[in-house]
């Protein structure tokens, strides 16, 4: 980047800053009129607001930030770090549902007059420190994590998951897990399947763990043996490995079902193969369907699929494939307004904000009768 010359090798001026007092001049306006328009406050007639912000646009103004900060005490800006992705970093750029969660985060904050600040997973504190942060948004921190740790010394409220219930200056948004299991298992079993495979990242976040958990217990209270394959990394490679790997029969199972259950094997040839897949570990539901043909399931025929995604290449696939959403956009409406009521009107309420996730079932895991 070079510096700006017009004339002889000089440096041009730099262009002077629109002070309110010209926007009110230019606009045949009272300072105080304009102040109210810009702010949204005030007892102002539509006409006057927009000829008032208007002539602001136009004049290109912009108001002092420094002496905002200084009324608010808060710099208005927010640290965002996605915890899960401290070894995945490009993954978690080809992430549906962390682009989404990420993008709706900043715009949300946007709205309520706060600026995002994206902080590398693994931040150490000297990195971050004389950053003039508000807050931290921590999304899954792994259960060692040292980020979350970190800014609490450091005096600054954290937003994460539940995992952080209970620790003073945290706060917590987070899906409902078990909810959100149990309504891909139970749908599963309304169509007669009665051999799921889980595929799940080998993670230590809260909602993998919990994810996990409510899978053996809904195996547990309806007879079944655990089948389930665990993702050592995250990617589309690794997953669509694993779930090649539940297909083929090389399953994680519960010690009572005796290795593999009735029909050992596992596999298309096996009297007991699984009879459907709830994909939990994000990968491309298109690469997943493929893996599947690939092992010589018929989809749903054979095998029952559904997705944790946001891919939205999963509704024109065929079949479209069944996704269970964990709806990035609530979560960061209800991250964004939890913090902004905790930073600017003093709230210290222990109890977080559990969101519902939502089952878009597709033809993917329902069975063809008659």
């Amino acid at each position: 980047m070079t510096t700006g010359s017009r004339h002889g090798g000089q440096p041009s001026s730099p262009t002077p800053r629109v002070r309110l007092v010209d926007v009110a001049r230019e606009a045949g306006l009272s300072k105080t009129t304009v102040s109210a328009a810009l702010n949204d406050t005030g007892r102002l007639s539509p006409a006057v607001r927009e000829k008032a912000r208007e002539t602001a646009r136009r004049m290109g103004y912009r108001p002092n930030a420094t002496a905002r900060q200084l009324r608010a005490g808060r710099a208005k800006l927010i640290g965002y770090v996605v915890g899960e992705a401290v070894d995945a970093r490009s993954v978690f750029l080809e992430s549906p549902y962390f682009a989404r969660l990420t993008g709706a985060t900043a715009a949300t904050a946007l709205r309520r007059g706060y600026a995002m600040v994206l902080l590398p997973a693994g931040s150490l504190q000297s990195e971050w420190a004389d950053l003039p942060l508000d807050a931290v948004v921590v999304t899954d921190p792994d259960a060692d994590d040292r980020i979350v740790d970190d800014v609490l010394a450091a005096g600054i409220p954290v937003f994460s998951d539940r995992s952080v219930e209970g620790r003073p200056g945290a706060y917590w948004v987070d899906v409902d897990t078990e909810a959100a299991v149990r309504s891909a298992l139970d749908h599963f079993h309304e169509q007669g399947a009665r051999r799921p495979v889980l595929v799940v990242p080998d993670s230590t976040t809260r909602f993998h763990t919990e994810v996990f958990a409510a899978h053996r217990e809904w195996c547990a209270e309806h007879g079944l043996p655990e089948r389930a394959v665990r993702v050592p990394e995250a990617g589309n490679g690794p997953v669509v490995r694993a779930v090649e790997t539940a297909l083929a029969g090389g399953l994680e199972v519960d010690p009572r079902d005796g290795g593999g259950g009735p029909g050992g094997g596992g596999g298309p040839d096996g009297g007991d193969r699984p009879d459907a897949l709830l994909v939990v570990a994000e990968a491309s539901p298109p690469l997943v369907l493929a893996a599947a043909r690939r092992h010589g399931y018929a989809v749903p025929g054979d095998l029952l699929l559904a997705c944790v995604s946001e891919d939205v290449t999963a509704e024109h696939t065929e079949p479209p494939v069944t996704t269970l959403s964990l709806r990035p956009e609530a979560i960061a409406e209800a991250g964004i307004e939890h913090l902004v009521r905790v930073l600017e009107q003093g709230g210290r309420e222990p109890a977080g904000t559990l969101v519902p996730t939502r089952l878009d079932v597709r033809a993917s895991s329902v069975r063809q009768h008659g």
